[in-house]
C-alpha cells in the first residue's frame, strides 16, 4: 500500500520551529513582520490572506494587513511597495494575486526588494536559486522538498520528473531538485511522449493545473507522486471519473456541489510507492513555507 505524505502534519512541525525561531529572535529584540497587501474583494483571496495573517499572529510574528481599494491605479500601488520596502518593521512583503487586471502585477512584483520578497518571485531570487546561492525560495516549491524530505524520500540519484513550467512552481521545484542532486526533466503542454517520460520518474511532481491529468498509465509502479494542482469539479461526470464509490467524496458532492482533485487522477495513487493527497498534502505547506521565508528575511536582513 502507498505511503500518504501529510502535508498538514509536516506543516504544524514547520510552524512550531518557526515559532520556536520567533522566540529566538525576541530574545535579541527582533519580531519579524510581514505585510500582506490584498486588493479587491476576490473571496477566495479574502479568506486565503486572512489565514497568513491568523497564522502570523499564531507564531508570534507581526502582520499588517494593507487593502487598497479596488480602483487603485499601477503608480499607486508602486508607491505603496517603496513605502514597505523602507519599514525596517517589515521583512516580507506579500502581494495577493490575481490583482484587478488594470494594475500591472508584473511591474509590483519586480518593486519588491529582493530581501523583503517572502513569495520568491524576484527575478534577482529566481537568478540566486538558479545559481545555487541563498535566497527566499517560491513558498510552495520550497514545500514540496520539505514533503519529500521529511518523509525520508530519497532524492539524490532519482529521476525526477515535473509536469509543468511555471515561473511560480515548475521552473522553482525543479532547481529545488536539481541542487538535492535528482536528474530532473520538465514537461509541460508541447512535450511529445509525455506518457513515455512521466513512466521513467521515480519522483514525479504534477503542476499543470489540469483535474486528473496525470493518469495510472503514466505512472512508474512505485514512483512518489507529489500533487501540486487544486482544481473544482462540479458536475456528477467529472466526480464519477474520479471518485466513484468513495463515500466520504460523495457526501462532500452533495453537500456543496462540487469537491476537489489535483492533477493526478486518485486512481494512480494505487500505483504509487507514496503520494501527497488532495486536498492535505502539498497546501498546507504554503503557508507554513511563508512564515519560514519571513522569519528566514529577518535573519538575513540583520546579518543573522
Amino acid at each position: 500500500m502507498a505511503k500518504v505524505l501529510e502535508g498538514v502534519a509536516i506543516a504544524t512541525a514547520i510552524k512550531q520551529e518557526v515559532a520556536e525561531e520567533v522566540k529566538t529572535l525576541a530574545a535579541r529584540g527582533v519580531r519579524p513582520g510581514l505585510a500582506a497587501v490584498l486588493v479587491g474583494h476576490v473571496a477566495a483571496s479574502e479568506i486565503y490572506v486572512r489565514s497568513k495573517v491568523n497564522t502570523c499572529a499564531e507564531l508570534g510574528l507581526y502582520s499588517d494587513l494593507i487593502m487598497p481599494p479596488t480602483d487603485v491605479t499601477t503608480e499607486a500601488m508602486l508607491e505603496l511597495v517603496e513605502q514597505l520596502n523602507g519599514r525596517d518593521d517589515i521583512d516580507g512583503i506579500l502581494i495577493q494575486l490575481p490583482l484587478p487586471k488594470h494594475v500591472d502585477a508584473k511591474r509590483l512584483l519586480d518593486a519588491v526588494d529582493p530581501d523583503k520578497d517572502v513569495d520568491g518571485f524576484h527575478p534577482i531570487n529566481a537568478g540566486r536559486l538558479l545559481a545555487g546561492r541563498p535566497a527566499l525560495v517560491p513558498c510552495t516549491p520550497a514545500g514540496v522538498l520539505e514533503i519529500l524530505k521529511r518523509s525520508g524520500i530519497a532524492i539524490a540519484g532519482q529521476r525526477a520528473v515535473v509536469v509543468g513550467r511555471s515561473d511560480i512552481v515548475g521552473k522553482p521545484v525543479a532547481m529545488l531538485l536539481l541542487h538535492e542532486h535528482a536528474t530532473v526533466t520538465i514537461c509541460h503542454s508541447q512535450t511529445r511522449y509525455l506518457d513515455a517520460i512521466t513512466r521513467e520518474a521515480d519522483i514525479l511532481v504534477a503542476a499543470i493545473g489540469r483535474p486528473g491529468f496525470i493518469t495510472p498509465a503514466m505512472v512508474k509502479p512505485g514512483a512518489t507522486l507529489i500533487d501540486v494542482g487544486i482544481n473544482r469539479i462540479t458536475t456528477r461526470e467529472e466526480f464519477d471519473r474520479f471518485f466513484k464509490g468513495d463515500l466520504k467524496r460523495e457526501e462532500t458532492f452533495a453537500r456543496r456541489g462540487s469537491t476537489i482533485v489535483g492533477d493526478v487522477d486518485p486512481h494512480a495513487f494505487e500505483i504509487a510507492g507514496a503520494y501527497t493527497p488532495v486536498p492535505g498534502g502539498v497546501g498546507p505547506l504554503t503557508i507554513a513555507m511563508l512564515m519560514a521565508n519571513t522569519v528566514r528575511a529577518a535573519k538575513m536582513r540583520r546579518g543573522l
